[in-house]
């Protein structure tokens, strides 16, 4: 499975090149970012290299990386990442966008035009692990039709969405 671009309502959600690696190193680089996830900003010749491994794809050909970044149409600046990892019928999705651009709805917005994609693609089943604090992220994922479960992974609590039977 390969990204492709994903139409919204005020986004284009273009597939991930390392190219975009600079203009993101700006977009991704408030450290509250990371309060819930971890680490900390990446330079844009680290953020290149991981967007090239990203790009070269899964080492496992039954494993699918889709990564796109959110363009606004608006004004063509580039403004976050979805992302899912597939395999089989099932993907895991995550989304981050810049601080700047945070409070608009984009983030639900682009997860609500990934989910869709991933079920036109014979997706099934999708989830997602949220910090139980972070409450901008649990709204994103309400959005996108995912539900928390009693599952947890690394201190996270697992949401999903069941498409299919």
């Amino acid at each position: 499975m390969y990204p492709a671009r994903i139409r919204t309502t005020r986004l284009d959600l273009l597939p991930l090149r390392a190219e975009h690696a600079t203009e993101m190193a700006t977009v991704l680089s408030s450290p509250t970012l990371h309060t819930f996830t971890g680490g900390a900003p990446l330079t844009p010749t680290a953020l290149r290299t991981r967007y090239e491994r990203l790009v070269a794809g899964s080492p496992d050909p039954a494993v699918s990386w889709l990564n796109w970044v959110l363009c606004l149409r608006t004004d063509a600046h580039l403004a976050g990442t979805v992302q899912a990892t597939v395999t089989g019928s099932g993907a895991e999705i995550a989304w981050v966008v810049g601080a700047p651009w945070q409070g608009r709805g984009l983030a639900s917005e682009a997860a609500q035009g990934l989910v869709s994609w991933l079920e036109e693609h014979a997706v099934s089943t999708i989830v997602a692990h949220i910090h139980p604090d972070h409450r901008a992220s649990a709204a994103v994922a309400t959005a996108a039709g995912l539900t928390p479960t009693d599952q947890w992974q690394d201190g996270e609590i697992r949401w999903r969405r069941a498409t299919r039977p």
